[in-house]
């Protein structure tokens, strides 16, 4: 018999198995709850979109567009879509003939003039059909999810509700990276966005307080954000030029990436870690040099709203953002135990966004987390610590108790408690060696005699003390341990 190939994760994907994946909720139930109180509602988004949507919001000159999202091509779904495909595919397989007179008269009748030549198909083969099926329209699995969060937006119709809209997500995103310590390629994140008509700068302290209410909620200590302005529509294309034009004269000491982006993504430049270019870039011009008045007047009040929240923070002028739509405020906060990956959170403004989109003027601020890196840092903080599976083991001997052990096992699941039931009868000491395994801290014994009485032992595994207790006693007692 030929042997049977074992089927593995993809390279940069992986699993997260328990008591891993308990953690990994602990902390998504954390940011339920932290940003409910900020009054954000949780939305549900696709996980792959039409491809002009990210190409038109991220930038088609960024590297998360042009080399690192996976791209796949819908089949054509209705007969509109393949004749325009077919059509696109192959013009020669149609051919011109004269208009029926009939066809002719009827639309002379009407005013209406008909060209001389009609257009006829003529038959296609099936692979010319089957490779114009494949022609559908080009779709994406998502790199990131404010761009998705825009199109919900403006397609439902959002802005006419009340006050500005304030959305968080969570779940995968995919980027087609090279894999390496807290980076994959299927990859977590927690985020929030915030539409509407106002840009005033308490709406972007508020979101930064929110982000370091939920951090400390969670137990992640020793976190640093970074702050920054990188201006506007009116001041940030002159910035972009101007730096640009000091680039071109240091070129030839860049390395091959930074070349490229002087002309594609000159900003990009600034976010370089190649140490042999750290002294270049910090000769070139700053942003915070040439903000306009308009932009110096809303950073200077985002600094005095953090001060208002006792929110510390550090000026960093080459913090820009990878992304085309952000403008004015960006962010970054950086955790501990992650060397230089070390960015947990990063966001900024991106006013003008849903207007790039076909959507109404709006102004937009929001935020990602890396998920993964969160729980690296946790990890290495040692603030993940596993949590048993099974609070109560129960343990029944004799067929005529098994009933009993069900009833009270639905019983304490009612009452929130984690219970494992063997489902045949065990021995009594394997199935205590089992409970130990499974780290429950309790065991509960029922025998016939435990039935008759109408009370069941608890015995804790910790230090093997023993008590008699009713069920309601029992439940009593394990909800509050």
């Amino acid at each position: 018999m030929a042997e049977i190939k074992q089927i593995r994760a993809i390279k940069g994907v992986r699993d997260i198995l328990p008591p891993a994946s308990a953690a990994w909720n602990r902390v998504e139930q954390a940011a339920r709850e932290v940003f409910a109180t900020y009054a954000l509602s949780e939305i549900r988004l696709p996980e792959f979109e039409e491809t002009e949507l990210f190409a038109r919001s991220i930038g088609e000159d960024t590297d998360v567009v042009s080399k690192e999202m996976f791209t796949f091509r819908n089949l054509a779904e209705t007969s509109e879509e393949l004749f325009a495909a077919i059509t696109k595919l192959f013009p020669d397989q149609f051919v011109k003939e004269p208009t029926p007179e009939p066809i002719r008269s009827f639309h002379a009748e009407l005013g209406e003039t008909v060209p001389e030549k009609g257009m006829r198909r003529i038959s296609l083969t099936m692979p010319m059909l089957a490779e114009a099926m494949a022609h559908g329209e080009l779709l994406s699995l998502r790199p990131e999810a404010t761009a998705s969060v825009v199109r919900a937006y403006i397609e439902h119709g959002m802005q006419t509700l009340a006050g500005d809209v304030k959305l968080y997500y969570i779940g995968p995103m995919f980027r087609r990276e090279r894999p390496q310590k807290g980076r994959y390629r299927q990859f977590y994140q927690i985020g929030a966005e915030v539409l509407g008509q106002s840009d005033a700068p308490g709406i972007d302290a508020e979101l930064i307080e929110m982000l370091f209410a939920f951090f400390g909620r969670i137990g992640l200590e020793g976190l640093t954000l970074d702050l920054n302005s990188i201006g506007c529509k009116e001041c940030r294309p002159k910035y972009v030029e101007l730096l640009r034009a000091a680039l071109r004269k240091v070129s030839p000491k860049l390395g091959a990436d930074s070349q490229r982006r002087i002309e594609t993504n000159p900003l990009r430049v600034l976010d370089s870690k190649l140490p042999e270019e750290q002294s270049i870039i910090e000769g070139l011009p700053r942003i915070s040099e040439h903000l306009c008045e308009d932009c110096k007047v809303h950073f200077a009040e985002v600094r005095r709203q953090l001060d208002l929240r006792g929110i510390a923070y550090k000026l960093n002028w080459r913090l820009v953002r990878g992304l085309d739509y952000y403008m004015r405020t960006t962010f970054e906060i950086t955790a501990p135990g992650l060397g230089s990956q070390n960015a947990v959170c990063g966001g900024g403004r991106y006013d003008g966004l849903v207007e790039l989109l076909g959507g109404p003027p709006t102004k937009g601020i929001g935020f990602a987390i890396g998920e993964d890196r969160v729980m690296l840092s946790l990890e290495a903080a040692g603030k993940i610590v596993a949590e048993p599976v099974v609070d109560a083991f129960i343990v029944w001997m004799g067929a005529a108790t098994q009933p009993a052990a069900i009833k009270l096992a639905q019983r304490l699941r009612g009452a929130g408690i984690r219970v494992e039931v063997p489902p045949a009868e065990t021995k009594f000491k394997k199935a205590l060696g089992l409970a130990d395994k499974l780290g429950a801290r309790y065991a509960i014994l029922i025998g016939e005699n435990e039935v008759v009485a109408g009370k069941f032992t608890l015995k804790r595994l910790a230090d093997a003390v023993q008590t008699s207790l009713t069920e309601a006693e029992l439940v009593a007692e394990l909800s509050k341990n």
